[in-house]
């Protein structure tokens, strides 16, 4: 489970990598998923892009797949 940290922007959480909670940096992105030119307006999807600030690991879940 997610907990608040008293750092700027930072969420501690399980890091698969390191194999503990840590602490996260968290963001949100919207990400362009269409190859095709005439779609590319229309296929932009938010993101959570979490990165690991004692490892450096990195992983993105698709919001509306939450």
């Amino acid at each position: 489970m997610a907990t608040t940290d008293n750092s700027f922007n930072g969420l501690t959480e399980r890091c698969e990598e390191c194999g503990m909670d840590t602490l996260h940096e968290v963001n949100i992105q919207i990400v362009t998923e269409s190859t095709d030119g005439d779609n590319t307006q229309f296929s932009r999807e938010p993101y959570r892009v979490r990165e690991c600030q004692r490892c450096g690991n990195r992983d993105r879940q698709r919001m509306n797949n939450a």
